[in-house]
C-alpha cells in the first residue's frame, strides 16, 4: 500500500473539531484509494492499512482528549466511516466495528471499567475486533473453583477485525444462567485462535473469519457491567444494535459515494459517446446525465437521513441514563429505516454505474465491480424487510420493535 510514514502522520497537528477529523480521514481515503483495486484482488490481511488509522489518529477518535483521543462524538465517528469506505468499503467496515467495540465497554460496563479501557485504548491505540456473532451458539462462560475468574469456551463463525486487531471482545453466556458476559482481552491471548476462512466475493479485507476460544480466561473484574458478579441492566445497554446499524448505513453510503466519484472521473475521462447518439462526448449525452443526476440525488437523500438519525441517536449517548424503552424503541424505527433507504440505494448505485461507464469499464484492471461486490455481501448481514416491517409496524399499529440482536 503506497502510505506516508508514521513520522509523517504523527508531525501533523491533531484535529480539534469535527471538520478537522473530516479532513483528516479524507486524506487517509486519498492515500487507500491508491491502490484499493489491487489490495482487493490480493485480499491480503491488512496490517498496513489498520496501522494507517493508528497512525492517523483515527482509532481514537471517540476517545478522551486527556489521554490522547480525539474527544468527538459518533456523529463525527459515522461520518469519518463514511468518509474512509469511500475509498476501500472494507477498511471502513473495520473502523466502524472497532468504533462500536470501543464503545462497547461504556454501552455495557461499569463507570470505573469503562474510563479504564476508553483511558488505555487512547493511550495504546489499540484497534478492537469483536468475536460477538448471535447467529452461532452462545460461547460458554464457567465460572473457575476458586470463584475468582471466568473462562470462555466455544467458537464464532465470524469475529470481524480478528488479525489485525490488539484486543477482542467476547461475550456469552454464563453457565447455569441466562445471563450475557462481555469481556474485553488481549487478541494473543492464549485459548484465542483465528481462521483464515473469510473467502467471499466482498468486503474481503475485514478479516472476518471464525476464532475458536479454547478456555480464554478473564478476572472477574473484568466482566463488563458486573459489580459482586451482579449485573445491572440499563436500557441503554440495548443501544447496541442500532448504533452498529448506522455503522452499516454509514459505509454503505460511503461505498456507494466512492463508486459514484469513480465512475464519474471514468466517465469524463475515458467513456466513449455512443456511435449513434450524435455527441461528440459522453458527458452530454442526455440518458448519461441523467442516471448520475437521479443516483445523486437519492444518494444525497439518503446521505441526509442517515446524518438526522444519527443526531438523534447521540442524544440519547449523550444522557444514557435518562434512556427509556420507548426513547430507544423509536430510535431504532427511525434506525430501520435509514437501514432500509441506505441499502436500497447503495445497491443501485454501485450496480448502475456501469450504465454510463460503459463496456470497457467492467474490465479488471479497473476495479469498479469491487463496490457492487462490498455491498452487495454486506447488505445481506440480516434482511433489509425485517427493517422495513419494524418501520410498517410502527406507523400503522403503533408497535416499537422490542430489544434482539438484530433490532
Amino acid at each position: 500500500m503506497s502510505t506516508l510514514a508514521a513520522a509523517d502522520w504523527t508531525a501533523l497537528p491533531t484535529p480539534t473539531d469535527a471538520p478537522g477529523w473530516l479532513a483528516r480521514a479524507a486524506d487517509v481515503a486519498a492515500v487507500l484509494a491508491t491502490d484499493a483495486a489491487a489490495r482487493d484482488k490480493a485480499a491480503a490481511t491488512p496490517y498496513a492499512e489498520v496501522q494507517l488509522l493508528k497512525d492517523a489518529g483515527l482509532v481514537t477518535l471517540l476517545g478522551p482528549v486527556e489521554h490522547g483521543g480525539g474527544g468527538q462524538d459518533w456523529t463525527t465517528a459515522y461520518r469519518v466511516v463514511r468518509e474512509v469506505a469511500k475509498a476501500d468499503g472494507s477498511i471502513g467496515q473495520l473502523l466502524g466495528y472497532h468504533y462500536l467495540w470501543n464503545w462497547a465497554a461504556r454501552l455495557v460496563g461499569t463507570r470505573a471499567q469503562w474510563e479504564a479501557v476508553e483511558a488505555e485504548a487512547a493511550r495504546n491505540r489499540w484497534f478492537f475486533g469483536g468475536a460477538v456473532n448471535p447467529r452461532d451458539n452462545d460461547v460458554a462462560v464457567r465460572e473457575t473453583a476458586d470463584g475468582e475468574s471466568l473462562v470462555f469456551t466455544g467458537r464464532k463463525t465470524f469475529s470481524t477485525g480478528s488479525k489485525v486487531s490488539d484486543v477482542t471482545v467476547l461475550e456469552g453466556v454464563l453457565e447455569g444462567t441466562e445471563n450475557h458476559v462481555f469481556a474485553i482481552v488481549p487478541s494473543d491471548s492464549e485459548g484465542l485462535t483465528f481462521h483464515d476462512d473469510w473467502d467471499n466475493i466482498g468486503q474481503r479485507l475485514t478479516e472476518s473469519g471464525g476464532v475458536t476460544i479454547d478456555g480464554v480466561r478473564v478476572p472477574w473484574a473484568a466482566a463488563a457491567g458486573y459489580t459482586d458478579k451482579v449485573f445491572t441492566p440499563r436500557v441503554y445497554n440495548t443501544l447496541n444494535v442500532p448504533t452498529i446499524q448506522l455503522v452499516f448505513i454509514n459505509f454503505y453510503l460511503g461505498i456507494a459515494a466512492g463508486a459514484l466519484e469513480t465512475a464519474t472521473t471514468y466517465t469524463t475521462t475515458k467513456t466513449r459517446p455512443w456511435l449513434h447518439g450524435g455527441y461528440e462526448r459522453a458527458v452530454d449525452e442526455p440518458y448519461v446525465i441523467d442516471v448520475y443526476g437521479d443516483l445523486t440525488a437519492k444518494l444525497w437523500a439518503a446521505e441526509a437521513l442517515a446524518d438526522r438519525v444519527a443526531e438523534e441517536g447521540q442524544r440519547l449517548h449523550a444522557d444514557p441514563d435518562a434512556v427509556t424503552p420507548e426513547a430507544r424503541g423509536a430510535f431504532e424505527v427511525r434506525v430501520a429505516a435509514a437501514k432500509a433507504v441506505a441499502t436500497e440505494v447503495a445497491l443501485e448505485v454501485t450496480g448502475r454505474i456501469f450504465e454510463v461507464t460503459g463496456a470497457r469499464s467492467t474490465a479488471s484492471a479497473e476495479g469498479l465491480d469491487r463496490f457492487w461486490r462490498n455491498v452487495r455481501t454486506h447488505t445481506l448481514h440480516d434482511p433489509v424487510a425485517y427493517k422495513r416491517r419494524e418501520v410498517g409496524r410502527s406507523v400503522l399499529l403503533g408497535e416499537l420493535p422490542e430489544p434482539t440482536w438484530y433490532s
